[in-house]
């Protein structure tokens, strides 16, 4: 409430007190500073959170590639190499002639027999020959398949062990000896042919085999 005084005071401020006009563009600075000192919307807004599924995932996707780099170090270990899948199906195509008793498509310890029969039924004619002088005899010849190629198979006997050699041409080179359910395998390359021998025999005795065959084969190859 105000006093007789009051007025007076009031009355004589607007009477005598000097009134200044405010410069010009005052009120375009403080409203400059006004938004100057205003945050922008931008500044404002907190960072996205990031999303719990989309966490879950990026976790996954790293599990994903750990688990199949680890997949891929145990497969290179754990499964067979080609000379190993070669050697079991080496292993089971003898253990099949010796089953269904077909050793032989032409039966003869005569090489000059032999040889002759694969001529127009393979691609390539295998060397064959008769060792019965170091104890290995030749009792015939069949046709198979392995690795899904037509090979040349020639029967040999050492005592009462039946020996299977396959031949067929390729330049790679097979391992030298390996043993596939039980038997007894010798392997090797030469002249453009591999050989693959299987036998119930010795390691001993297959390798004695094999390295009266390859001696053959060379002495064969410098005859002129």
């Amino acid at each position: 409430m105000s006093t007789p005084d009051d007025d007076s005071l009031s009355a004589l401020i607007r009477r005598e007190a000097t009134r200044h006009a405010p410069p010009v563009g005052l009120a375009e600075r403080i409203a400059a500073d006004l938004r100057a000192a205003t945050p922008s919307p931008a500044a404002t807004t907190p960072p996205p959170r990031t999303r719990p599924w989309r966490r879950w995932f990026d976790a996954a996707l790293v599990f994903g590639a750990g688990a199949a780099t680890a997949w891929l170090l145990l497969a290179s270990v754990a499964l067979p190499g080609a000379a190993d899948r070669l050697g079991d199906e080496i292993a089971g195509s003898h253990v099949r002639s010796l089953m269904a008793a077909h050793l032989t498509d032409v039966a003869s310890s005569d090489r000059h027999t032999v040889k002759p029969w694969f001529a127009g039924k393979l691609a390539f004619s295998p060397p064959v020959h008769d060792l019965a002088a170091q104890g290995y005899a030749l009792t015939g010849g069949r046709l198979d398949v392995i690795d899904g190629r037509p090979v040349a198979a020639l029967v040999y006997r050492e005592r009462e062990h039946v020996i299977n050699l396959f031949v067929w041409p390729a330049p790679a080179d097979a391992p030298s000896a390996q043993t596939r359910q039980g038997f007894s395998l010798a392997a090797w390359t030469q002249g453009g042919m591999q050989f693959w021998a299987v036998s119930d025999a010795s390691p001993q005795d297959l390798q004695g085999f094999a390295q009266a065959l390859r001696a053959r084969i060379d002495a064969a190859a410098n005859t002129p």
